[in-house]
């Protein structure tokens, strides 16, 4: 029973790949993982070696017989500089392997050669722009998030609700935003969360190397059906990803002519 207990008490996303955030979908997860590895690493070592030093003393010396009064000892300046000096280091060797990561991170890469090449279309936004990738080339899709479901905007006009399709190898760059109340995108294996804030654009981005499917959900609890707020991302080829975005536009404008025939064929209500 404490068994079981245990395993509803602790989020399952809290234990994403056992100790570490999820990776394997794109660089920037990838990377984050590895980040976090490190740090994770290093702590343990110190927690280790303060932990063990303590336990240590404690059995070194402790009291022996009950008469016996253990040595008064006032301070050692030698090992008071060292464990000082020792935790300056271990703050720079941190600081250090940060910042050699983050760009990684928060940069986008360039596309690769058999990915998609979208031109840049120029548009301005009122925000922290994401960094644009070398040469300037991704897919940029807008990201919607409403009460309850994800709707998501390609370059060409189509759009889709919960599913994402992308093409394999190319840099995709997110404009995160909502049109309600506050939510978050958060797709594990593909990065970090991103808010989803009303009146506010953020930004993320992914390179997916693969065919393959990643699902998420919206991270902030958004009102009553916010457990139903799924995402996935198809990540294809990019011939099928082409076809897939003409279609999906098409298919929009022949719904949008019907709805338009179907009013105006209805005889008006009578006054």
């Amino acid at each position: 029973m404490a068994a079981v207990a245990a395993v509803l008490l602790v989020p399952t996303g809290a234990l994403a790949d056992a100790v570490s955030p999820e990776s394997g979908g794109s660089p920037n997860a990838n990377d984050i993982h590895s980040l976090y590895r490190i740090l994770l690493y290093v702590a343990l070592f110190v927690l280790v070696g303060v932990e063990g030093t303590l336990l240590y003393t404690l059995i070194r010396f402790r009291r022996r017989r009950r008469d016996q009064v253990p040595a008064q000892i006032r301070g050692n300046t030698t090992l008071e500089i060292g464990w000082t000096v020792a935790a300056a280091l271990v703050l720079v060797v941190l600081v250090a392997v940060t910042f050699v990561e983050l760009p990684s991170i928060k940069n986008p890469p360039a596309s690769g050669p058999d990915g998609l090449a979208v031109a840049r279309d120029g548009t301005l936004y009122a925000s922290i722009d994401q960094p644009s990738p070398p040469g300037g080339k991704a897919l940029r899709i807008d990201v919607n998030g409403q009460q309850y479901i994800w709707r998501f905007t390609y370059p060409n006009g189509a759009y889709s609700y919960t599913r994402m399709v992308v093409p394999v190898n190319t840099t995709v760059i997110l404009s995160i935003r909502s049109q309600d109340v506050a939510h978050s995108w958060w797709i594990p294996k593909l990065g970090p969360k991103f808010d989803a804030i009303p009146g506010y654009t953020n930004k993320s981005w992914f390179k997916v190397p693969r065919p393959a499917i990643y699902r998420g959900q919206c991270a902030e609890l958004c009102g009553r059906n916010h457990a139903n707020m799924v995402a996935t991302v198809h990540a294809v080829p990019v011939a099928q990803y082409q076809a897939w975005v003409s279609r999906q536009k098409q298919e929009i404008q022949q719904a949008n002519q019907q709805a338009v025939q179907q009013r105006s064929t209805q005889s008006p209500i009578p006054g």
